[in-house]
Formats: structure tokens, C-alpha cells, sequence
């Protein structure tokens, strides 16, 4: 064993994949529905570095390795996360102030009972913070402030188990009373009706009423005229036939203010209006918003839905497009082949990575992370290389493009880039706490780790339910997913997700808090770590 030890120690870059690839076979491995996911290669990493020093074999990989990966793994974040962020931060902003002082709570917790009551040094307290809220970058952040990256990976190892199923018991008590939830909503619809009025209501001033949440895309005059786009100076007929689409109960509304449902469906009719999903490839579009594209002076042609992932979305005038974003158009049929190119339609706008905003995006990230920050004392310290990509990630995935610069990525690009970097880091952490960990089983220091861990996870699990149920009267769905996003935990999103049936309002539930969480996180443990 000895021999293949030293074997894959002098080839880091095959160590490398080897545990990222052998990990997630683990990581796959579920136990009543619920797996470890990534987190199996920081633990196959630590359990191959560990059997290869007590073997005398160094298989510590480059901390430049781990540096890498979780910069890539924050900006990816942080762009897909961005459009979803300073919109929360307006609406939501009390339940996030909320999950931030909470958070920040738990890292003094954290602190002071670790190193005061536990007696824990600095680095395992900080490093079990992580691992309870089970979140990598503040692992990361952790090690650099603390000068012990390996103590902050065994501390952080030790809670992550629990800080995974123990949220995922609170996401499942919030779900709990999810059939009192008054915050239902309701899903895209797409209604043929006839018109009963008689005042000739213009198109426009009916889209208004309803700030733009319904759009007309289809219009018959009578019962054998062409099927025609409505504009916005339309007036609308007795007798006439529109389709409204928008969400269900808003376009029940309109058909009751307009007059009634029709057997006919003009969708049907695709003689003179066609309709397409097509798949924004075109880098010049990304980062335009919606009423920006300009489709009714260009093709006489509409947008009624953006499918970004796996999510349908009303095509509202302000929505900004991404790469890979797959736009239904309505459109003439002699516009379609015209309209389908100006989109680009291909798949490469699924895959771009966008090398220029990757590359220019990592290096400023990075370069935030490492200018120094003075302190009222005098001292100095850094947000580090996670925080700084994961700001500038929030902004680039916001502003969508700076001049001819698209600054966003397609949404598949980050997942993809999100998975890797992660994959890199948990995979370099690993081999860097074999030793320390040996250390924490055999002196029995791994219990105090896993009493904080639990006391940390606990009290923010219960103090978020607590808050956000009884304090702004959360709806258990959402708040399902909002312990997922203040866990900074995918896994626990996909157990919301797949007990909800993917309702809609756990997914916004966990974009509301995740990105703020993530900066927090990271900033209580470099300064926690670092006192």
C-alpha cells in the first residue's frame, strides 16, 4: 500500500480526481432519501490522507489547488445568485437582517463557548462554526485567519454531519404546517377568451392594470379573422378572441372583467402566429432586458415566458436575459426563421463559461479579498479570496453587461463551475486534516467539536423557525427553504424540493437569504478566527 502511496503523492493532479471521482461514488450513496453529496470527498480525502501518514506518506495537496476551486466555486455563486440578491435585499430585507444577526450570533457562540467553556483552540471553535452551518468558504476563511487550516478542517469534518440532518429536521418541521401557508402561488396560465364588453378596452391600458404580470399574445377579430399579434393600441371587440397568459389566478381575473372562456383555442391555430422556445446564444443579447430586445418594432413579435433552468418565468419588460435563458416567442410565421437567428439558438449558449468575465471577474474578486482592512484597534485583516469573488460575482450577475461586455454566465455554465470548484476545494481540504483528524479521534478532542457543532446548529435552527414563523409569519414551504439557503446547503433544498414537489416558493425561500448568508458566514469566521 506503501507503494501506491507514494505513487499517486508524486502525481497530485491524478490524487486530485481520484478522490474527487471515488468520493462521489460515496456521495451518492443515499440513506433514507438523503446522501452526502460533495461533502464525501472532503471525508474520503481526510480517511486516504490519514491512512497515507500513518504509512509516511505525505499526500497533502497545494493549498494554491484549494484556492482555486473556491474562488471559482463563490464567483459561480455569486453570478447566478446575483439578479435573485438585490431584489430579495429590497423586499425581504428584515427576514435577511434577521438570518445575518442570527448567524452572526452563532459564530460569537461559537467563539466564546468553544474556546472559553470547551477550551478549544481558535481554529477547531471557527472550524466546527463552518461545519455546523455546513458552509466551505468560511472553512476556508477560517484556516487563513486562524494559521491552522488543518485544526479548522478537523472541527469543521467533525460538525458537518450533523449540521446537514439536523437542518434538514428543522426544514422538515417547517414543512410541517406548510397546509396553513397563505402565500400559495399560483402557476403560469394560458386562456383563450371571448370578449363580452362594450367599451373597447385598449390592450395596453388592460396590461397595466395588472402591473405586467399578463400579457395578450394572441387576436381574432370574429369568428373566421386571422389570428393576429395585439398591440398595445389594440382595442379589444365585442365578440372578439384573445389569449391571455400570466399566473393563474390573475389571468382568471382578466378573463372575468373581459367576459368568458372560449372552447376555441387560438394556440391551436398556427396558420399566421407561430410560437417557439427558442435559446438565447447570441452574446450581444445577454444582459438585455426583455422590452430592451425591441421584438415588436424588429418582427412584430412578442415574448410571453424565459425558462432559465428549470424555472418558467413571465417574460416581464424588465427581465434581464442570460446566456442559455430559452425565450418563448409568438411571432408571424414568415418572422420566425428571422427571429430564431437573432437569438442565435444554439447550444452553445447552454456551455459559454464567458472567458472574459470569468477571467476579469476572478482576478478583481481576488484582488478585494487580499486588500487589507483596518480595524479601529490598528490591526488589519482580509475578506479572503471567497468573500471578494463572491461580491464581485453578486454585481457581475446583476448588471448583466458593462457596455459590449456581457459580465453574466449562463445558468448551466455556473452549475457547472459551482460543482467543480467545490469538488477541488473539499477535495484539497481533505488531504490537508489527515494527520490533525488521527490527532482529534485518538485524543478524544472530537467530542467537544461535536457538542458545539450541535449547539451551534441547533440554535440557529430553532431561532430561525422561531423568527421567521412566528415573528413575520413565514409560510412552512418557504421557510423549508429558507433553512436550506441560510445553511448555505443544497442538499437541503433538494429534500424541500422533493417532499414540496418542487413548489416554486422553496427555491425563493432559499435565494432569499443564501447569498447574505454566505458573506456572513465567511466574514464572522475571519474575524472570529482571527481575535
Amino acid at each position: 500500500m506503501t507503494q501506491v502511496f507514494t505513487f499517486v503523492a508524486a502525481n497530485p493532479i491524478m490524487l486530485l480526481f481520484i478522490l474527487m471521482g471515488v468520493g462521489m461514488v460515496f456521495g451518492h450513496i443515499k440513506v433514507r432519501g438523503v446522501s452526502l453529496g460533495a461533502a464525501a470527498v472532503l471525508f474520503f480525502a481526510i480517511v486516504v490522507s490519514a491512512l497515507g501518514h500513518s504509512s509516511g506518506v505525505d499526500l497533502t495537496l497545494n493549498p494554491v489547488i484549494g484556492t482555486l476551486g473556491l474562488a471559482l466555486f463563490a464567483f459561480a455563486i455569486g453570478v447566478s445568485s446575483g439578479p435573485n440578491f438585490f431584489h430579495a435585499l429590497r423586499s425581504s430585507l428584515w427576514p435577511i437582517l434577521a438570518t445575518v444577526v442570527l448567524l452572526i450570533a452563532a459564530g460569537a457562540l461559537a467563539y466564546y463557548v468553544g474556546t472559553g467553556l470547551l477550551g478549544m483552540p481558535v481554529a477547531e471553535a471557527i472550524g466546527t462554526y463552518a461545519g455546523a452551518l455546513t458552509n466551505t468558504p468560511a472553512l476556508s476563511a477560517a484556516g487563513k485567519a486562524s494559521g491552522n487550516a488543518p485544526e479548522a478542517t478537523v472541527g469543521y469534518s467533525i460538525a458537518y454531519l450533523f449540521g446537514v440532518i439536523g437542518m434538514l429536521g428543522f426544514s422538515l418541521a417547517s414543512l410541517a404546517y406548510r397546509r396553513t401557508d397563505t402565500d400559495t402561488p399560483t402557476a403560469l396560465d394560458n386562456r383563450t377568451v371571448r370578449v363580452e364588453r362594450g367599451d373597447k378596452p385598449r390592450v395596453g391600458d388592460l396590461e397595466a392594470t395588472y402591473n405586467g404580470r399578463i400579457a395578450f399574445s394572441r387576436l381574432r377579430r370574429g369568428e373566421t379573422g386571422p389570428v393576429a399579434r395585439p398591440k398595445s393600441d389594440d382595442r379589444l371587440n365585442r365578440g372578439d378572441l384573445v389569449t391571455i397568459v400570466g399566473p393563474k389566478d390573475l389571468v382568471a381575473r382578466a378573463i372575468t372583467e373581459l367576459g368568458h372562456s372560449s372552447s376555441h383555442s387560438l394556440i391551436e391555430d398556427r396558420r399566421f402566429l407561430d410560437f417557439r422556445r427558442i435559446t438565447v446564444s447570441d452574446p450581444k443579447l445577454a444582459g438585455h432586458t426583455i422590452e430592451g430586445l425591441e421584438l415588436d418594432r424588429r418582427f412584430s413579435a412578442t415574448a410571453s415566458r424565459v425558462r432559465r433552468g428549470d424555472t418558467d418565468m413571465m417574460a416581464e419588460p424588465g427581465l434581464v436575459l442570460q446566456l442559455g435563458d430559452r425565450v418563448r416567442v409568438v411571432a408571424p410565421r414568415s418572422q420566425m426563421s428571422a427571429v430564431t437567428k437573432f437569438f442565435g439558438d444554439s447550444a452553445k449558449g447552454l456551455s459559454d463559461i464567458n472567458p472574459i468575465a470569468l477571467g476579469l471577474g476572478m482576478a478583481l474578486g481576488i484582488l478585494i479579498g487580499e486588500l487589507p482592512i483596518f480595524t479601529p484597534t490598528g490591526a488589519t485583516f482580509s475578506i479572503g479570496s471567497a468573500a471578494g469573488t463572491l461580491l464581485v460575482g453578486l454585481v457581475f450577475g446583476r448588471i448583466g453587461r458593462i457596455g459590449s461586455v456581457v459580465t453574466a454566465l449562463p445558468h448551466t455554465a455556473t452549475q457547472v463551475l459551482t460543482e467543480l470548484g467545490l469538488l477541488v476545494f473539499l477535495a484539497q481540504a481533505g488531504t490537508n486534516a489527515g494527520s490533525a483528524i488521527l490527532t482529534a479521534f485518538t485524543s478524544g478532542a472530537w467530542v467537544k467539536m461535536f457538542l458545539l457543532g450541535l449547539l451551534i446548529t441547533g440554535f440557529v435552527g430553532i431561532g430561525l423557525y422561531v423568527i421567521m414563523r412566528y415573528g413575520f409569519g413565514m409560510g412552512g414551504t418557504r421557510l423549508s427553504g429558507l433553512m436550506g439557503g441560510a445553511q448555505t446547503q443544497p442538499a437541503i433544498l433538494a429534500f424541500a424540493n422533493t417532499r414540496t414537489g418542487f413548489d416554486p416558493r422553496v427555491a425563493l425561500g432559499y435565494a432569499m437569504v443564501y447569498p447574505m448568508a454566505m458573506i456572513t458566514k465567511i466574514l464572522v469566521a475571519q474575524v472570529f478566527a482571527g481575535m
